[in-house]
């Protein structure tokens, strides 16, 4: 992964959640946000390069002024070493479990199931909202994470219905000459029927209907299920990144 496709990538993944505020600091991204999706409230380097360690204190300093806890997402290769050595000695910890970030060519997704795509708009309907609302997903959590994806510029939102109940949906977002896949949904009682492949492939048509031949997500280590559905529909890990925030 080339040093111009990072940059666009981080890029494109704080354009995608559309947090209300953002600066940039000698090579980072400082987003601000008050919802619960931690890519909107982040710092992320735009580079894999080592970092200069005196930034810590100015970006731990900018969110601080704003009254919002720092948290930084960190790349995990070897020259973020010292980073993370010198977030500990000032008390910092990893949190959360790490994230894979996985790219794919969008003529593979776009045909990766034999079955119609998902319906898509160019805004979120109350049906698409409600997949975010269902059993099993906090309704706290959905209603922030709707509210941040739907101010994403140049999105769609794709929904697979059944007898006007929508049952699958996800976000599709276009920037910095890649698309981007977020807010990845299924209803717990039609899991297993390959929808969310339907959505992928709603959501690859739009990239190449864009000259999009790039897609990228994010995906948690651990939820065995998504990323046995990214790798079968192409999708390899580049990269994987941490979350760090003081103890």
């Amino acid at each position: 992964m080339g040093a111009d496709d990072i940059a666009a990538i981080e890029r494109a993944t704080v354009a995608a959640v559309s947090p209300t505020a953002q600066e940039e600091l000698a090579g980072w991204l400082l987003p601000f946000d008050a919802g619960v999706v931690n890519r909107a409230k982040s710092a992320v380097p735009l580079s894999h390069d080592p970092p200069a360690l005196d930034l810590i204190a100015a970006i731990e300093s900018r969110y601080l002024e704003r009254g919002m806890r720092p948290l930084l997402r960190l790349p995990a290769v070897a020259a973020f070493d010292a980073c993370r050595d010198a977030l500990a000695r000032r008390g910092w910890a990893e949190t959360g479990k790490p994230v894979h970030v996985q790219v794919a060519p969008a003529a593979g997704v776009r045909a990766f199931t034999r079955e119609p795509p998902a319906d898509t708009d160019s805004r979120p309907d109350p049906g698409w909202a409600s997949v975010f609302l269902g059993e099993g997903f906090d309704p706290v959590a959905g209603a922030s994470r709707v509210a941040i994806l739907s101010r994403a510029p140049d999105a769609l939102f794709a929904s697979v219905r059944e007898n006007d109940d929508t049952v699958a949906a996800g976000m599709g977002a276009y920037s910095h000459g890649w698309a981007s896949v977020h807010g990845m949904r299924t209803a717990q009682r039609c899991r297993g029927r390959g929808l969310a492949g339907r959505v992928l492939a709603a959501l690859a048509h739009g990239a190449l209907a864009r000259g999009m031949e790039r897609m990228f997500l994010q995906v948690e280590a651990g939820n065995d299920a998504a990323i046995s559905l990214y790798r079968r529909a192409g999708f390899a890990t580049a990269w994987n990144y941490s979350y760090w925030t003081p103890r």
